[in-house]
């Protein structure tokens, strides 16, 4: 959804797909100065995939890194891959790779 009201407010508002949430992204939404917020995270089921379609619309992200906590059991990467990326306010970013949901947390069908 996409609403404009004049020059002082624009907002556009994302929910992902089956989500109970969504994102909105615009001006005048907020008395937050621009570039404050960092560490806001989008979880994607395929991170190579969005980092590369965020570098073709022009974004500068940096290279898919892992972090695990120690003793973590997981083979996967599911929760433990990252990409940032600064917004053109300079807000920072994390691309989150989910592809296992940890349990409670599954999608219902």
């Amino acid at each position: 959804m996409q609403t404009s009201r004049g020059d002082d407010f624009r907002v556009v508002q994302f929910t992902p797909p089956r989500s109970q949430c969504s994102i909105h992204f615009g001006k005048g939404l907020t008395t937050a100065a621009p570039g404050s917020g960092d560490r806001l995270i989008l979880a994607v089921g395929d991170i190579d995939s969005a980092r590369e379609e965020l570098i073709g619309g022009g974004a500068d992200v940096g290279e898919v890194y892992e972090t695990r906590a120690p003793g973590t059991e997981r083979s996967d990467r599911s929760y433990f891959a990252y990409a940032s990326f600064k917004d053109p306010d300079g807000n920072g970013w994390l691309l989150q790779e989910i592809t296992t949901r940890l349990p409670g947390r599954e999608w219902e069908d």
